[in-house]
């Protein structure tokens, strides 16, 4: 038995579907930003999978770019939420819904 881009692609559906998910039941903003973090990966593979199965580069590049995204999302997003953190000691997304001032 030989694993397929197929199998692959089922995959990143399935990482894709657990993020969003994850982003539409949880509340908590870290886990909600885990969860983008899920899908942006899930792409990633999907990108790699099929630039592999049709033997061109455009797939990996895009994973690249998508990754140097990433990195940029991780380190301003996990500043705010420790910034929201230290000011409200919650981080659930209902709460902050509801800033004032």
């Amino acid at each position: 038995m030989t694993v397929t881009v197929v199998w692959y692609l089922v995959l990143a559906a399935a990482l894709f579907s657990i993020g969003v998910g994850g982003v539409l039941i949880r509340r908590n903003t870290l886990v909600m930003f885990m969860s983008i973090e899920l899908m942006l990966n899930s792409v990633n593979l999907t990108f790699v999978a099929l630039s592999k199965d049709l033997g061109l580069i455009e797939g990996q590049v895009a994973a690249l770019f998508v990754m140097v995204v990433a990195a940029a999302e991780v380190t301003i997003g996990l500043a705010i939420i420790v910034s929201i953190f230290r000011k409200r000691s919650s981080a659930n997304v209902d709460e902050l819904a509801e800033m004032k001032g």
